[in-house]
């Protein structure tokens, strides 16, 4: 039996109303990379424009092992106690092999899964730059339209992943460990600028003499690095996921943040900004996928690549060949 096809309005006005069958099924439209489908999500994400904006969006990286999903989980479950609703969208791994996804954050954060004021949707990253799922944006639209006041990304945590999360949120935090010393030697300078908030997770137990040593390391790596916002000097918290300690330090920060970028009038500019760049990625994104869709160009670029590879020609005049197919022959 056909599914029936969703009606923009009216199932905008359903995600308005909190219904979390069509918030489901929205995300669906905006992931999917039918052509039917892409026209609705966008009619969809026209309708809920005006309802969108008004959350906390709050970016949550680190290298695998560092607890991510219990950290997100404890965070998430300590907002819903006071009041809040939380959206978690977790980007999971791609297999480069497969293109499958391992999806299982539904199953790491089954207390948070269970919370009604609570929505967690996994995300496959696909093969896109950094491992962030391109739909990742709309998505947080529309749990916004839904009334979540809180969106929680947590990205996989390789590579230009970071750069991309934080290109689409108003906090970026970094997760650590407390290992501090050989640690702080692995961590690429560009990410700890990325930094709005360094959490050293973990910190409980027998941990707790290296955590507040490794604290002590980040904070100093961190002053010695201009603040990407003059409004805001980036810190550094202990928390421990497990025992749910250092969550409302975590939030506080959070909220001051927050309160720092708005007496600036900085989160205005800086999502403006980010519209912006959305936009010439998309751009990007669609000039690329009509490259590859177009069949002269796929019988092409092999012989392309073969000519640059011997120095038969140079690259630029490759890509010019390429891109007046899509483009015209007065493009390049």
């Amino acid at each position: 039996m056909k599914r029936k096809e969703a009606d923009p309005v009216e199932l905008a006005d359903r995600i308005r109303k909190g219904e979390r069958t069509a918030l489901a099924r929205g995300i669906t439209l905006v992931e999917s990379s039918r052509a039917d489908h892409q026209a609705q999500a966008q009619a969809l994400l026209a309708e809920l424009l005006p309802d969108t904006g008004k959350a906390i969006r709050v970016g949550l990286s680190g290298a695998p092992g560092v607890g991510k999903s219990t950290f997100t989980e404890a965070f998430g479950t300590f907002l819903t106690a006071r009041g809040h609703k939380v959206a978690v969208l977790a980007i999971d791994p791609s297999s480069a092999r497969s293109g499958g996804s391992i999806l299982g954050d539904k199953t790491r954060m089954e207390q948070l899964a269970r919370d009604p004021n609570a929505f967690i949707r996994p995300s496959p990253a696909g093969r896109t730059l950094g491992g962030v799922a391109r739909r990742t944006r709309e998505a947080m639209l529309l749990v916004e339209a839904a009334g979540f006041d809180v969106v929680l990304i947590e990205t996989v945590g390789v590579g230009q992943s970071e750069t991309s999360v934080a290109d689409m949120v108003d906090m970026f935090v970094l997760l650590l460990s407390p290992g501090g010393g050989d640690e702080l030697q692995g961590i690429k300078r560009g990410i700890m600028e990325l930094a709005d908030l360094i959490v050293v997770n973990k910190a409980d137990g027998d941990l707790i003499p290296a955590a507040k040593r490794a604290a002590m390391e980040y904070r100093g790596a961190l002053h010695l690095m201009r603040p990407k916002n003059p409004y805001w000097t980036p810190d550094v918290k202990l928390a421990s996921a497990l025992k749910g300690e250092g969550l409302e330090e975590v939030w506080a920060a959070v909220e001051a943040h927050k309160a720092a970028l708005e007496a600036g009038g900085e989160i205005e500019r800086v999502r403006a900004l980010q519209a912006r760049a959305w936009m010439w990625t998309e751009i990007r994104e669609g000039l690329f996928a009509a490259l590859k869709a177009n069949e002269e160009a796929a019988h092409l670029i092999p012989l392309l690549e073969a000519e640059v590879e011997s120095g038969l020609t140079t690259p630029t005049t490759a890509a010019r060949r390429l891109l007046r197919l899509v483009l015209g022959p007065e493009s390049a």
